[in-house]
């Protein structure tokens, strides 16, 4: 190829050699334990299907009853046409839920991240922000226009410092993943409440990967270290534990007022779907009813770490339902990943951009949708693939 797009053509023949193109399979089934994948059925360990939601019969009926009383598409933004008692109705329960004031739902998580972050913060202002943070949070923080100040990976010492070391903005806040994507790992989020404390800064935490995992029945990180009232901003999504799509903020009233006024993908872009609005409210009636998948969810998650830590897998510093297997090199996990799903098990690699070089790994994301022998059968496939390809002895 010649002309404006060769550079592309070179920088994907780059990818494929570095063992970083990333391959996209099609699933032909629903969500659940077991996968319909490129044809063949196979173990599912990939999904953010932490509870077993996606593809849960009450969910379903309540998203088909709703799209019978109201349609489908909500046909404009919030502001204008988009907002229907649906909405409303989800975002009092998600306050409720997350024992906060006020919440407001966005499209996606994603969008929740370029919302709030901007109409906080600009260009007289400063962001503290974990060098790990979601994409999301990163390109928030960039289009904030805000001074952008990383510190390191859960480090409170060096944040201090950071602060110490940076010259006075008009506003400051701190920003931090509260259970890390890829890692598996906390936030010390009591520690950086103090720190937000004693420096008078605003404290958000992104807790995509905490709902429905961490605090009482699922209700996140907030809860789970009891800071109720004192973390200013709590984003999040609804594509994951509760199994549908969308994204929340939530925390004071006239935070929520602001953004209604402020938020960018929330006045310029359409509202949450009928059918995913009545989804996710029946996903907080479950929550809000029962432990059970939690709890499922927890022991599915322990068991599968001990197992995998007794074979002498390297699982990094999980302390969540997300277990790496770390791997290293990328064309490794790379390989790691198709033997994987040749002997029946769907496990993606993870490398280059979204962990750094050098360490990429197999995500495994177990679920309370698996059963115990579906945990015994995944160990017993990755023990065999390990040893095949010396990873374990």
């Amino acid at each position: 190829m010649s002309g404006k797009l060769a550079w592309i053509e070179t920088e994907l023949a780059q990818l494929r050699e570095q063992g970083l193109y990333t391959t996209i399979r099609t699933l032909s089934s629903p969500q659940g334990a077991w996968l319909e994948v490129d044809g063949r059925r196979v173990l599912n360990f990939s999904s953010n299907n932490y509870l077993g939601l996606a593809n849960h019969p009450r969910l379903r009926e309540a998203a088909k009853a709703a799209i019978d009383r109201l349609g489908i598409g909500p046909a404009a933004v919030r502001t204008i046409a988009g907002t229907t008692e649906l909405h409303l109705q989800l975002e009092k329960r998600l306050a409720e839920f997350k024992g906060v004031e006020a919440a407001l739902t966005f499209q996606s998580g994603f969008n929740a991240n370029l919302a709030v972050i901007p109409a906080l913060v600009g260009k007289d202002d400063v962001i503290f922000s974990d060098q790990l943070n979601h994409a999301s949070i990163i390109d928030g923080c960039r289009l904030s226009r805000a001074t952008i100040v990383a510190y390191a990976h859960n480090d409170v010492d060096d944040l201090r410092r950071k602060i110490a070391e940076t010259p006075e903005y008009g506003r400051r806040m701190i920003i931090t993943d509260g259970v890390f994507s890829m890692d598996g790992d906390i936030a010390p989020l009591p520690a950086l409440y103090e720190v937000a404390a004693a420096h008078d800064i605003l404290l958000m935490v992104d807790d995509a990967h905490g709902e429905g995992v961490l605090g009482r029945g699922g209700r996140g990180i907030v809860d789970h270290f009891d800071l109720h009232g004192k973390v200013d901003i709590e984003a999040g999504t609804m594509s994951k534990a509760f199994g549908v799509v969308g994204g929340i903020v939530a925390g004071r009233r006239v935070l929520v007022e602001w953004l209604k006024q402020r938020a960018r993908p929330f006045l310029f872009s359409s509202a949450m779907t009928i059918p995913d609005v009545a989804a996710c409210l029946a996903a907080v009636d479950l929550l809000e009813t029962s432990t059970e998948l939690v709890d499922r969810l927890w022991a599915n998650a322990d068991m599968f770490k001990r197992g995998m830590q007794s074979l002498g897998f390297d699982t990094g510093r999980t302390q969540t339902p997300i277990v790496p297997v770390m791997l290293g090199e990328a064309p490794l996990a790379q390989q790691f990943s198709r033997r994987l799903f040749e002997e029946g098990v769907f496990a993606q690699a993870i490398g280059y951009p979204t962990v750094p070089q050098g360490k990429a790994r197999i995500r495994v994301m177990n679920s309370a949708a698996h059963s115990p022998q579906d945990i015994e059968q995944g160990l017993a496939i990755f023990e065999r693939v390990g040893k095949e390809l010396g990873v374990i002895a």
